[in-house]
């Protein structure tokens, strides 16, 4: 029998995650997580709420030892949905999940495996399989576009990125005075999502409402975010009824169950590349899965935006907003304009910082919010270790990430090819109405849902 004192809630109806009750131990970690490292469950009174409140991050699935709570499976739906050859099925992948994949095949932690899994997920019958970082990128052109605006006419400072789904609904909950704040861009994902049911359908002559988007994720989040309302705006465009601009998100995990039920030899898999358009992404993409990686990016960007110039190559790296602390800061010199960032590690440490921020005791340009520590590498849906070898192993993943910007040959957003062609024959500019229309969302005040 299950002690609610030990157990944190979760809704049946829950977008992201579920829990099998006779596999509960009574151990506590998920309370203990979701209490004091997400400090969801201790923000509100489920006497009051009536229903559990949960921003879907996943981390008690990834903090429990015997899979009583796990992430809601869709991989069986996509297997399915694959043999019907009536459909186009285009996966595109996260960043942070090729430095972790491969750990649930006996690879060392951190491995970029990035061609053994496109390789796989041809195997499983995806026909397109397109990359992420590319969509990170696109978020980079929008987000620091924004953000240049918004210093050159002082409004809504400072601006808070958008990425991360938790921190978003965390946000719409707990701090709705902050949404203002928010960075209007839609998270990668999204991004990448309605550019293939709208620009990569028409280069591939494909009928948008036969392509069903498949994302592997970090995340469990992000299967709360597709299915937002406002998630559809490649149906707005098109002017196909009901299209969603993501069908499916699977976790890092259920892309490796998947694998193992099909048998594949993952190890012994020949490296395979992403399709294009949207196959190709920058140093500045690929860190996105890292925390302080997208202040890091967008910082590299916006130097440009502001100077013209480009960043010289001993200071296009940022090792201020670098590194696991909970809280970071930095003053980054502009050629003269001086701009304050900051990045919050893990919702703990980002409400530390927030009510210091509504409390007037510090100010700031830009500041990233990630509700994981280490960021995406330990999302709620990553390959799952033990608490002991837990930090190490997000150091190595987060070590793999860094490593594969190093190697590129372009590291900074506006230099990928892919992106420069895209705004030449799609959206036009950054913040341009098309973006606005397809690439830009809004937000909710959701404190209702505390009853208060």
């Amino acid at each position: 029998m299950k002690n609610l004192d030990l157990v944190i809630p979760i809704d049946k109806e829950n977008e992201s995650i579920e829990r099998i009750d006779e596999k509960c131990i009574n151990c506590g970690y998920c309370r203990n997580v979701c209490e004091n490292e997400i400090t969801v469950g201790r923000m509100y009174d489920l006497g009051i709420t009536g229903r559990p409140i949960c921003i879907n991050c996943g981390q008690c699935a990834n903090m429990c030892p015997t899979e009583s709570i796990q992430e809601k499976m869709d991989y069986l739906k996509v297997k399915k949905i694959i043999k019907d050859k009536s459909k186009i099925v285009v996966v595109s992948v996260a960043p942070a999940v090729r430095v972790a994949l491969g750990e649930e095949f006996g690879i060392e932690r951190g491995t970029n495996v990035e061609g053994k899994m496109v390789s796989a997920l041809r195997k499983l019958g995806a026909n397109y399989v397109t990359d992420i970082t590319f969509g990170a990128d696109l978020t980079i052109m929008e987000e620091a576009k924004e953000l240049v605006t918004r210093i050159k006419e002082n409004k809504n400072l400072p601006q808070f990125t958008s990425c991360c789904p938790a921190w978003i609904k965390y946000a719409e909950i707990f701090y709705p005075e902050l949404l203002s704040n928010l960075s209007t861009v839609k998270s990668p994902i999204s991004m990448q999502g309605v550019t293939i049911k709208t620009y990569f359908a028409k280069q591939k002559n494909i009928n948008p409402k036969d392509i069903i988007n498949v994302v592997i994720a970090p995340c469990t989040a992000k299967k709360y975010e597709i299915k937002r309302k406002e998630m559809n705006d490649s149906s707005k465009y098109t002017g196909v009824e009901n299209l969603r601009d993501n069908d499916y998100v699977l976790t890092t995990r259920e892309l490796a169950k998947w694998i193992k039920e099909e048998n594949i030899d993952f190890i012994n898999l020949k490296e395979d590349k992403f399709d294009s358009p949207l196959g190709k992404g920058t140093g500045a993409g690929v860190i996105f899965g890292n925390t302080g990686g997208v202040m890091e990016a967008a910082l590299r960007t916006a130097y440009y935006f502001i100077t013209q110039k480009d960043l010289e190559d001993d200071k296009i790296k940022f090792e201020d907003v670098r590194g696991m602390q909970g809280l970071k800061e930095a003053q980054v010199d502009f050629d003269g304009l001086k701009v304050k960032v900051a990045v919050a590690n893990g919702m703990k440490n980002a409400k530390i910082l927030i009510d210091k921020i509504l409390n007037k005791q510090c100010d700031y340009h830009f500041i990233e919010v990630m509700n994981c520590t280490g960021g995406c590498i330990a999302g709620g849906g990553q390959p799952k270790t033990t608490i002991i070898e837990n930090i190490e192993t997000k150091k190595k993943r987060i070590e793999g990430l860094y490593t594969d910007d190093e190697k590129l040959e372009k590291r900074v957003s506006y230099k990928n090819p892919e992106i420069i062609e895209i705004y030449n024959k799609f959206y036009g500019e950054p913040n341009s109405k098309i973006a606005e229309d397809l690439l830009h969302t809004t937000y909710k005040d959701k404190s209702y849902l505390l009853n208060k």
